[in-house]
């Protein structure tokens, strides 16, 4: 037996949770972490409504990022897919109609947000003592746009030559290289929320070095030549045919945003959209490793199902639904009982502190239980059924959260807009919850039925 496979078949399942699930939870956490430094610079610097600014903009940065994981996930699946039949050239090829399907995106919608950016702005909710904070802000981060692009689809790529370490690199170097010119930028030169944009661009444009050298220093399993950047339709079809779902998939947080700033725009003010802002910081905080340990119990839960280690898939979705649940809870008393002190991190306003602390109480009521709902989409992946991961994974997003901002406000106010939050929350968990328990009673059927067909084979 392959001792890679042995030991996913057979080691500590801990142990195992660990290894697989560290890479990824250390590059989503300092990506996360990058955000809430990033934030708390311009707060300290800006004031609170530099902070409503980049609630604001950052739909906008989610769409880009959005581009980039539809390419990436595209050309990756033709590399990967080529490279398991010592197709090297095609490989190299669809490489390099990602590149070119990167910098036609990333010129395009640069120059299409610059062009309409007032009412882009307006239309994302930005008031007009917001708006000039965000024209600052993203008139220099659409310069980034075709790097912070290319470095998220460069990250699939060199991922799907099977160097997962490499490819966080290129993610790793950016979020370091933000926390480090941040303050430079912002406090030292006096820029304030232009600082924040130009330490942003510059990152990225790192990141995109260190890809460059990759390649060039000749690090990729693939032989790139300037032929490769060549547009070829069939491979560009078939890159967007697969990359268009994971395109709608990770566009929807950025259409949440939206509806949430428009709506607080509506029912409160420019100090409100800034504690959204923040609090989305927070929980992605808490939520990236909880991601990022999804992504190893899927590995292994699929190799188990695969080898029919029934009882053994059941033991490691338990472990990893226990090892969330306590990275959940940590984050909600974190948040529950240090709130006042948390959001005077991001700013110097009384005010704004004083206004924050009630929505982010009621944000985090359900998150010691989220785990339950991202382990139960890894989990129906991982064994192969579609349809329950679709309906698990865009639940809570689409089927209950949008409904309920749009409703609860309605009724409630103000308030409804953060009960939205929890509401989905515990309406996705009880989906979840009921749909994991019934897929677990199958699992115990069949392991019976495994072991009375071994007692009667004399196995047992």
């Amino acid at each position: 037996m392959d001792p890679k496979r042995e030991h996913i078949l057979n080691g500590r399942i801990t142990s195992l949770l660990l290894r697989f699930s560290g890479p990824a939870i250390t590059g989503m956490l300092i990506g996360a972490l990058y955000n809430i430094v990033d934030t708390i610079f311009v707060g300290k610097s800006a004031g609170p409504l530099a902070v409503a600014a980049l609630s604001i903009v950052f739909p906008i940065q989610l769409l880009m990022m959005s581009v980039g994981i539809m390419i990436g996930t595209g050309a990756s699946s033709v590399m990967s897919r080529a490279l398991g039949r010592k197709d090297r050239t095609t490989a190299a090829h669809a490489l390099g109609s990602g590149v070119m399907l990167n910098l036609f995106f990333g010129v395009f919608l640069a120059l299409v947000s610059y062009i309409f950016m007032n009412p882009l702005l307006s239309f994302f909710g930005a008031s007009s003592q917001v708006a000039p904070y965000a024209r600052e802000y993203l008139s220099i981060i659409l310069i980034g746009f075709l790097f912070y692009s290319f470095s998220i689809t460069a990250n699939n790529l060199i991922r799907a030559e099977g160097k997962p370490r490499a490819s966080m690199y290129v993610m790793l170097i950016g979020a370091l290289a933000n926390i480090i010119l941040d303050p430079i930028f912002i406090f030292i030169l006096g820029m304030g929320i232009r600082g924040a944009a130009v330490a942003t661009v510059i990152s990225q444009g790192l990141s995109c070095l260190y890809v460059f050298a990759y390649y060039v220093r000749g690090r990729s399993v693939l032989h790139i030549r300037l032929s490769c950047f060549r547009l070829r339709f069939r491979l560009i079809r078939e890159v967007l045919s697969i990359g268009v779902p994971s395109f709608f998939k990770s566009s929807v947080s950025s259409m949440i945003i939206l509806i949430f700033n428009r709506t607080l725009s509506y029912y409160g003010n420019d100090l409100y959209i800034a504690v959204l802002g923040i609090g989305f910081r927070l929980l992605s905080l808490i939520q990236m490793p909880i991601v990022g340990l999804n992504q190893g119990f899927s590995t292994i839960a699929s190799f188990n199902y695969g080898a029919q280690l029934l009882d053994r898939v059941k033991r490691v979705l338990a472990a990893a639904v226990l090892c969330t649940s306590v990275i959940a809870f940590i984050g909600f008393l974190a948040i529950m009982l240090f709130t006042r002190q948390i959001l005077s991190f991001f700013s110097n306003s009384p005010l704004l502190v004083n206004m924050g602390v009630a929505p982010l109480r009621i944000a985090v009521l359900f998150l010691p239980f989220l785990g339950i709902q991202t382990i139960g989409g890894g989990f129906f992946q991982a064994i192969g059924k579609p349809g329950p991961a679709l309906i698990i994974t865009v639940s809570r997003q689409v089927l209950f959260l949008i409904p309920a901002i749009l409703i609860l406000p309605l009724a409630m106010g103000l308030e409804g807009v953060w009960y939205s939050i929890p509401v989905s929350d515990f309406l996705s968990i009880i989906v979840t919850g009921i749909w994991i328990l019934k897929e677990i009673g199958l699992f115990n059927r069949k392991i019976y039925y495994q072991k009375c067909h071994m007692q009667e084979r004399g196995i047992l």
